[in-house]
């Protein structure tokens, strides 16, 4: 006879020692994600020598907002290794808050950079991929914002009744801003700056790195938000 439909966990049906190396291999691959981003925005606010020029605050802003407040501002949701993990779900709402506001401001202030670089040297916008793909990551961390104000104030904006199809739509919505960013932070890696600065197996170690925050993510937000497989009998 069928019973009634249920939803598998994550990790149902492993046995006791696989089920202790799958957490132990997430909560490493968490951690690492977050070592990855802190590295890589450390590494190329270095590159960038900060204050030699207006181009050189672009690099240091964006991986900022992206590589690191971004990507903490969504691991600190995790089960495994999140440094936030002692923190109530409102508290980490919040933090998530803080750190989204300060990609906005990063993003804002090295968009800014970028501008006044193009037109002290005269240069044209958006000409490159990197460029075209980077405005359009704006434009949707700018919308996923928004997104979220409504997910603060759901009651005052008369969307209570679609809170839990809110929170999914926003979950997605956010997925596709990491990976904007994820592919733009890795077409700038093409750019003549970064191939005069950086050469040889480094420069194929760094166009790998940023990919491995981006599966980390994809991972938490598809196993907290999309439908795990039904199980009947």
């Amino acid at each position: 006879m069928r019973s009634d439909v249920e939803y598998s966990p994550v990790g149902e049906g492993l046995g006791m020692r696989d089920f202790w190396l799958y957490v132990w291999l997430r909560r490493a691959s968490v951690i690492a994600a977050h070592v990855t981003g802190l590295g890589l925005t450390l590494i190329i606010s270095l590159l960038s020598r900060p204050g030699t020029s207006l181009f050189s605050w672009h690099p240091v802003c964006m991986s900022v907002a992206y590589c690191l407040c971004m990507t903490e501002g969504i691991l600190l949701f995790s089960a495994e290794g999140s440094p936030f993990c002692f923190k109530s779900r409102k508290g980490k709402v919040r933090l998530h808050w803080f750190c989204q506001a300060l990609v906005l401001i990063a993003s804002a202030t090295g968009l800014g950079f970028m501008v006044a670089s193009k037109n002290v040297s005269e240069r044209p916008h958006l000409v490159t991929w990197h460029s075209l793909l980077g405005i359009c990551t704006l434009a949707t961390t700018v919308l996923q914002a928004a997104c979220g104000i409504c997910m603060i104030f759901p009651k005052l904006l008369r969307l209570s009744s679609s809170l839990p199809k809110l929170k999914l739509y926003h979950a997605t919505c956010g997925l596709v801003v990491y990976l904007l960013a994820t592919a733009t932070v890795v077409l700038a890696m093409f750019s003549d700056w970064f191939q005069a600065t950086v050469k040889g197996i480094a420069w194929w170690a760094f166009l790998l790195l940023p990919f491995f925050p981006a599966l980390v993510v994809m991972n938490q937000i598809t196993n907290a938000y999309l439908p795990r497989k039904k199980l009947t009998s």
